[in-house]
């Protein structure tokens, strides 16, 4: 599968909508774990991994390669980082992440 790139199709937008794109990479296995986990701080590959738990260093990998060439994370003397843009980016997904918390607590009391 292939970078998703804006005005390029990805997976649910034939015109490869920029919010479409971005749901295409968040939605791999991990990517948004790893953004998740990066907002700690820097951490290395085997850090990464070690948190992901089940990811293959080679599915690792190649998220790290996704990740950087989007502009969301940066190789650093300490590991891997969140960029601004990738920090920016967490900001905007946490709110998503409580409303989450509150939406699978209503699910499952109905």
């Amino acid at each position: 599968m292939k970078f998703p790139t804006p005005g390029q199709p990805v997976r649910g937008s034939a015109s490869g909508q920029p919010i479409m794109a971005l749901l295409d990479l968040l939605g791999r296995n991990w990517s948004m774990g790893i953004i998740w986990h990066l907002n700690s701080g820097p951490n290395t590959f085997r850090g990464i991994q070690a948190y992901c738990e089940s990811i293959s260093p080679t599915t690792l990998n190649k998220r790290l390669k996704e990740l950087t060439t989007a502009g969301f994370i940066q190789r650093t003397v300490d590991g891997y980082s969140l960029t601004h843009q990738g920090k920016e980016l967490y900001e905007h997904i946490y709110p998503l992440g409580h409303w989450a918390r509150k939406w699978a607590e209503n699910f499952k009391n109905n």
